[in-house]
């Protein structure tokens, strides 16, 4: 029984009779379906750049989390310092000074800059905040104080 017979025999036959055509039946040159090698280079690549963006986006976020670190600890220690100076009635000369200010396990370096004011019983302070390491200021604050005398 020739592939002619087959197909006569299947016209003849019906519908309720009739096997089951399969991929392989109808056609026997049908190849198996999945993804060619090409397919899963370029889903690969699609992935690794992905992937890259991503780690790329929480190096920044982990880089930018020490920034605020470092930037709260130096606004806390300059707002310590103008605090003392009104706490202890200080009225500190005019001029330029240089300390270290560290905030808790972070080394900071402070600049007092004392300014006169037109009214002889007010001094304007200017203090800002360095990373000791780079120089980079991480902080500025402006505040003033009385001669209470």
């Amino acid at each position: 029984m020739g592939l002619a017979s087959f197909q006569l025999n299947e016209r003849l036959m019906s519908p309720r009779h009739r096997p089951p055509r399969t991929a392989l039946a109808c056609h026997p040159q049908t190849r198996a379906r999945g993804f060619t090698l090409l397919e899963v280079l370029i889903a690969l690549t699609v992935a690794s750049i992905a992937l890259v963006a991503a780690m790329r986006a929480g190096a920044s976020l982990a880089q930018a989390s020490g920034e605020m670190r470092l930037r709260t600890h130096a606004q806390w220690s300059a707002e310590n310092r103008l605090s003392a100076i009104r706490l202890m009635g200080e009225f500190p000369p005019v001029g330029r000074r240089t300390y270290e200010c560290p905030m808790g396990a972070v080394a900071l370096r402070c600049s007092e800059d004392v300014f006169s004011t037109p009214n002889p019983s007010f001094r304007r302070i200017e203090l800002s905040v360095e990373n000791p390491v780079d120089g980079h200021r991480l902080a500025r604050l402006t505040g003033f104080a009385v001669n209470q005398r």
